[in-house]
């Protein structure tokens, strides 16, 4: 993933040296503290070891979402802002040591200088996800915050970090269709079925089936905000 240094984001370089070879020889290399550069919405750099907040997914660089009016925006770096901006407000960040994870980073539960746990605010705020694969659930209620609030990501339609990576590339180029997850319908009263056959309709309000047409995501289905939205994404009106 891309450093955000061209965006402003600076690392404390006094401290800098090569990131795996010294800390990855020891099984727990113990906390880490120290000025955090952000690289994306869930990962960080402090000394030059690159840190993956322990139970989060956050929307990665690449990534877009849809927000309540149902256009675009780059939600992954938006997250990375918002983290940005949180870690300025009180430093250094606090790492405890997790584990090590595939990518030769270093997972860990991080806290900002006033002792606020770093990822439970990004869930809470809607910038991340919990990812209960790893954290056990350690942020459901959090981010059953965030979605009843509309925060963030909440706010709009997106797609679960961790599935969008499934289906993209690594220079972030889509591999395949993908649903969108969501409230979607903030401001948003147009429903997008998918038929039996495939064939995608939308419904407004008042319209005959509207009241019994229910959204599954899981199939592709989503809500739109116009029908200019629904018709430029391929959906037609239902004729009753």
């Amino acid at each position: 993933m891309a450093s955000l240094a061209a965006a402003g984001f600076v690392s404390d370089s006094r401290f800098e040296f090569n990131r795996i070879p010294v800390l990855a020889a020891l099984k727990d290399p113990g906390p880490i503290a120290g000025i955090a550069s952000v690289i994306d919405g869930d990962t960080i750099e402090i000394h030059g070891q690159r840190i993956r907040f322990n139970g989060i997914d956050a929307p990665e660089s690449s990534q877009q979402c849809d927000d309540a009016r149902g256009f675009r925006y780059q939600c992954g770096a938006k997250a990375a802002a918002a983290l940005y901006g949180f870690l300025s407000e009180f430093r250094p960040v606090r790492c405890e040591f997790v584990s090590w994870d595939s990518h030769d980073r270093y997972v860990g539960n991080c806290s900002r200088g006033d002792g606020v746990n770093v990822a439970g605010w990004l869930v809470e705020n809607g910038h991340a996800l919990d990812w209960p694969k790893y954290s056990s659930g350690a942020y459901a209620g959090q981010e059953a915050l965030a979605k009843a609030a509309a925060r963030g990501i909440w706010s709009g339609s997106f797609q679960i970090p961790w599935e969008w990576r499934a289906g993209h590339s690594d220079d972030g180029q889509s591999t395949g269709a993908a649903p969108l997850f969501g409230l979607g319908n903030i401001g948003c009263k147009i429903k997008g079925n998918i038929s039996a056959e495939g064939e995608r309709i939308h419904h407004l309000p008042g319209q005959k089936f509207y009241d019994v047409s229910r959204i599954s995501e899981s199939k592709g289905e989503r809500w739109f905000c116009s029908e200019a939205d629904a018709r430029s994404a391929g959906w037609r009106r239902s004729k009753r």
